[in-house]
This record gives C-alpha cells, sequence and structure tokens, in this order.
C-alpha cells in the first residue's frame, strides 16, 4: 500500500491559499478615519478567533486550547521580554496552520542544553503587524493566584488517561511511552510536587499527542484520496494480480464467505472477493473520499447492498457494503458480530513492509471478527536483506556527466544517503551478497508487539559474482550498503487450491514499492574465503583485508512519530582469520 507518501505534505496547497491574510487585515489596529480608537481586538495564539480582551483571550486559549499561557510564564520564569519571545514563537509556528495545535508539543520540548526553544532574539521582533497583545499580555492575571488550581494535584497516569480519551489505542504504545517520558523530563518524580501551574502544561502534552495522532492519520488518510496514488497501486500488476489470483483461483475459500476488506480503497479487493462468490462483502476504508468513490465503483458494477438509514444492511447474497471508518472504529458504525469474518483480507504492506503501520488495524481486525480459523490474506511476510555494489549508488553517475568528473558530487550525495532510508529500484546485477531472511511474520499467530523486532544476519559473496562485476581482476568487491525487500504470502494454509507468493524482490519483476536502501558511512571491502587475504596490520573491511562476511544487526521499531518506523543498523565485518571490525551503528527514521 505504500505510495508517494513519503513526498506528500501535510497541508494542501488549496489549505495554503486559504489561510493566506492579506496585509491590510493583519494590521487590525489602524484608526479609524474619524480619529476615534478601534475597539480592542486580541487574535488568539492557536486559532483565527478574536476578542475584545486579553482575559477573555486566554480564558478561551486554556478552555478551548487546553493551552494556560499565564501559568506557563510563570512556570518557566519566564520575564518580560521571555513572555514576548514566547508568543511570537507561537505566532511564527502557527501561522497558516488551521490546526494550530499540532505544533504546541515545541513548547514543551527544550534543546540538549537546556535552552528553551524560543529563547532567541529572533523572537524580539514582532511576528505579526501591529500585535495588540504584546502590548497587553501582562494585564491582571499576574496577580491571581489560582489557589484552587495550585491544589489540585496531578499524577502521570492521569495524562495517560488523557491520550487514551482520543480512543485509536491500538498501534499507540510506542508513542505513549514516548509521552511518558517527556513527561518524567518535566516532573522527574512523576507527581505534582513542582509547581501545581503545571497541570495545565501537562495536560497539554497529552492532548497534542492525542491531536498528533489524529493530525497524522487526517494526512495520511487524505492522501490517499488522490487517484495517482491508487492509479499507481492499481497498474502494479504483481501486487494487482497477486491478489486477484490468490482470491478467484482459491473458490473453495472465498465461496458463500464472509469478507471483511480493510483499508479496501477503490475497493479492488471487495470487488475480486463478489466475483468470487462471497455472501457478503464488508469494504472498510477511513478515506472519507475514497469510501464515497469504492461505494460508487460497487453500485455501478451491480455490486453494492442497500443500506438502511441507521447502517442496519439488508444482506443481499454477493454484494458489498463499504464503511466509513477505521477498523479500530467498525463496530461503531455497523452490526457485526465478533468472530463472524471467514475471510479477512488487506494490502496493508507500506515500504520496507512496515511502514504505515497499517498492519496492527489488520491484527485488531483479525482478533475482534475473524473467525477461529478464519482466514487471512495473505498470511505471511519475510523481510529480506542482501548488500549492493556501487552501481547501487549515484557514484557512477557523478564520475562521467557528459566526460566530466563530478564525483565530488556524488561523495556528498553518498554521505548524506547514509542518513535516510532511500526508496528506490536496485538492479540485480548490483546486488554483491547472498540474500538473508530476516523476519517472517505470521500474520495468522503474530502479535502487535512481533511488528518491532532486532534480528541478525550474515552475508557471503555471491558464487557466481565474477561472471557480472570486475572481481576476477581484483578479488576485492565494495559493499556500499544493504537493501530490504519483502516477500507475502498467499499460503496453502489457505489458499489450498492455488498458493500465491507476492515478491518485491530485485530478482523480480518492479513493484511500486521498489526497495528500501540503507548505505554505509563507508564502504566495506568483501572477498570469497577463497581469495581472502589477512593482513593482521590492517583493519578487517579494508582493501588490505577484505571482509568474508558481513554480520547486520538490524532493528526496525514502530516510532513515537506515529505511521513512521526507526531503524538502526549495526555493521561488523569478520576477516578470514576470524578477526572483527565493527562500525559505529546508524540510525534511520522511514
Amino acid at each position: 500500500m505504500a505510495t508517494s507518501l513519503l513526498e506528500t505534505s501535510p497541508f494542501s496547497e488549496e489549505e495554503d491559499d486559504d489561510d493566506e491574510q492579506d496585509p491590510k487585515i493583519e494590521a487590525w489596529g489602524d484608526w479609524e478615519s474619524d480619529g476615534d480608537e478601534s475597539p480592542p481586538d486580541y487574535l488568539c495564539l492557536l486559532c483565527d478567533s478574536r476578542f475584545n480582551s486579553t482575559e477573555n483571550l486566554f480564558n478561551h486559549c486554556k478552555s478551548q486550547h487546553f493551552f494556560d499561557f499565564h501559568g506557563m510564564v510563570r512556570d518557566l520564569g519566564l520575564d518580560f521580554y521571555g513572555s514576548m519571545k514566547l508568543i511570537n514563537y507561537i505566532r511564527s509556528q502557527v501561522a497558516g496552520n488551521k490546526d494550530a495545535q499540532a505544533h504546541l508539543h515545541e513548547l514543551v520540548r527544550y534543546e540538549k542544553n537546556g535552552k528553551l526553544v524560543w529563547d532567541d532574539d529572533v523572537y524580539l521582533k514582532p511576528f505579526m503587524v501591529d500585535d495588540a497583545l504584546l502590548h497587553s499580555f501582562l494585564g491582571d492575571n499576574d496577580d491571581d493566584d489560582d489557589d484552587d488550581d495550585c491544589s489540585e494535584m496531578i499524577s502521570r497516569e492521569d495524562v495517560m488517561k488523557e491520550l487514551a480519551i482520543d480512543g485509536d489505542l491500538a498501534e499507540k504504545e510506542v508513542l505513549i511511552e514516548s509521552i511518558r517520558k517527556d513527561f518524567d523530563e518535566i516532573m522527574p518524580n512523576g507527581s505534582g510536587h513542582k509547581n501545581q501551574k503545571d497541570k495545565q502544561l501537562r495536560v497539554s502534552v497529552a492532548n497534542v499527542a492525542a491531536r498528533e495522532i489524529k493530525n497524522v492519520n487526517e494526512n495520511y488518510f487524505g492522501a490517499y484520496g488522490s487517484f495517482g496514488i491508487h492509479r499507481e497501486m492499481l497498474s502494479d500488476k504483481v501486487r494487482t494480480d497477486a491478489f486477484r489470483d490468490a482470491i478467484l483461483r482459491n473458490p473453495s475459500l472465498l465461496k458463500q464467505a464472509t469478507v471483511l476488506d480493510i483499508g479496501c480503497g477503490t475497493g479492488i479487493l471487495s470487488l475480486f472477493a463478489a466475483q468470487a462468490g462471497a455472501s457478503r462483502v464488508i469494504a472498510v476504508e477511513a478515506s472519507m473520499k475514497m469510501a464515497s468513490v469504492a461505494t460508487q465503483i460497487a453500485k455501478d458494477n451491480g455490486l453494492l447492498s442497500e443500506e438502511g438509514r441507521k447502517g442496519e444492511e439488508k444482506q443481499n447474497s454477493g454484494e458489498i457494503s463499504v464503511v466509513q471508518t477505521m477498523a479500530e472504529d467498525l463496530d461503531k458504525c455497523i452490526q457485526i458480530q465478533p468472530h463472524s469474518v471467514d475471510v479477512l483480507v488487506s494490502e496493508w504492506m507500506g515500504y520496507c513492509l512496515l511502514y504505515e503501520s497499517m498492519l496492527s488495524s489488520v491484527l485488531y481486525a483479525r482478533d475482534r471478527w475473524l473467525k477461529p480459523g478464519g482466514a487471512i490474506l495473505p498470511d505471511t511476510a519475510t523481510i529480506f536483506i542482501a548488500g549492493f555494489g556501487k552501481g547501487g549508488t549515484s557514484l557512477p553517475f557523478w564520475e562521467n556527466v557528459y566526460g566530466f568528473n563530478m564525483s565530488c558530487i556524488g561523495k556528498e550525495v553518498v554521505e548524506d544517503a547514509a542518513k535516510a532510508p532511500i526508496v528506490d529500484v536496485v538492479d540485480s546485477k548490483d546486488i554483491v551478497t547472498k540474500s538473508a531472511a530476516l523476519k517472517f511474520l505470521d500474520l495468522a499467530t503474530m502479535s502487535p508487539d512481533d511488528m518491532d523486532f532486532t534480528a541478525t544476519c550474515e552475508l557471503e559473496l555471491k558464487p557466481n559474482l565474477q561472471e557480472t562485476t570486475s572481481v576476477e581482476k581484483s578479488r576485492t568487491v565494495w559493499c556500499h550498503g544493504i537493501v530490504l525487500w519483502f516477500e507475502t504470502g498467499f499460503t496453502s494454509r489457505f489458499c489450498k487450491e492455488t498458493p500465491v507468493v507476492l515478491s518485491t524482490s530485485p530478482y523480480e519483476p518492479r513493484t511500486h514499492w521498489s526497495q528500501t536502501i540503507f548505505t554505509f558511512r563507508e564502504p566495506i571491502a568483501m572477498a570469497t574465503e577463497n581469495h581472502a587475504i589477512s593482513d593482521s596490520a590492517v583493519a578487517v573491511g579494508s582493501e588490505g583485508c577484505p571482509a568474508v562476511r558481513i554480520r547486520s544487526r538490524i532493528s526496525i521499531v514502530r516510532s513515537s512519530q506515529h505511521r513512521s518506523i526507526d531503524v538502526s543498523m549495526e555493521t561488523t565485518g569478520i576477516g578470514f582469520d576470524g578477526r572483527k571490525n565493527s562500525w559505529p551503528v546508524q540510525l534511520f527514521n522511514l
């Protein structure tokens, strides 16, 4: 299901255009032509609301945005100029952003040296022209003690409960743990003994985290409203043919079955299921636009079931019901009995298999609605790795650009590539090592925790490498990094007539997932044991002592940034004589 979402901006151009303000409107402190002063007009820090007093403005921020400006000023000991910087910092962060609270998390984070993120003289300059709030932000509230609020205690668990209010916690454990750590940094003892006004700050952390999840989900599902993305996926014959064959060529599995399709998009898998003879197909799609499109497509093809106004379905044989919701909220939208689904199907896979974190929704649906022994398609997934050579980098391109040597650019590009993963197609001729299975997942039995793992593989040079490269001349091959891909299986456990494998391997036809490339900071020299040399005076992995094996220890975990994954890579070269050389760990975020 991976697409060009990595390049998707969290805000559309249309939204950006709507948010642009005329400079004349921003200068709302102008005088009336008759010389009378306009009534006070204070713009909210976090939305477009305006108020006739700072007291009303800050009460609004506190009640509607859970942001206590005066409490933060007191708790952090900000003076007049520090408070002014805070206001201008907030203005700069939320400018043009309709969902201003998405930026509030910045206010409770500090630089490594403990410096507040807004403690910069640049924020002494008013961000907004004639910002009346800068002249009146202290108001009379500084004299209020708010004893009632100060007497109230709040624990770390209370903050966690705030997170739970937003729901959709099936895949939030990593983020919640991150918030716990942030909370401990703010309140080391985990209790309210520092200053009771920290209550608003802590509640802001919880609410911002929940809203951040909501924002990511909205942007994620909203991006799938682009027809270009769906055309790319539907045009991927390897992907679509694999699902079609698994569904249509296993009649004993689908005939008269109740099918649940998670993340249906255009509804293509639901259409296949109905075509295969399913008695009921429930197509779940969180994107409002695509749910509407899938409904129309099912209707246009005579496969849409009629629904009552309250969501009660008339279960007409072989027809599709499209439900606009997330999988975790499905039973809030329609009546569906627990463990009543015969087949669960979903194209949930992302780059590096686990990017997008949609698998957790599939597992949630499996545990709640799939019958004991019911089928899940696909039912297995395996991540593979291999080492790639110079051809898998951009170095060859920059070495000869219209006859000119621009390799200085290539070196810098490769250095940058060692800091971030690259999703691209790797030619099989550029793979220099044997492939190895890094992680196997059984979707019928795995738990969500299995999505976070650490695994170790050892990579050796291909035995026939001399036939396709210049290894025979130099007897040394340079490995520039590792490439990851995945295979998903529709195995004979459920697809008894026709098992199917969907592979994104560089040795197979290209898919829209491509491969995921992780580049070493510096290439590692390798040789086969037959050609290995060992110079004890030089490090393993150098030309004087090539490694015969590269041991790669890789960890993939769900990131605190919702729907992202963190990858760490530890690399060790093993010489012919058993000596080892390890390189510093590399960290990536996808």
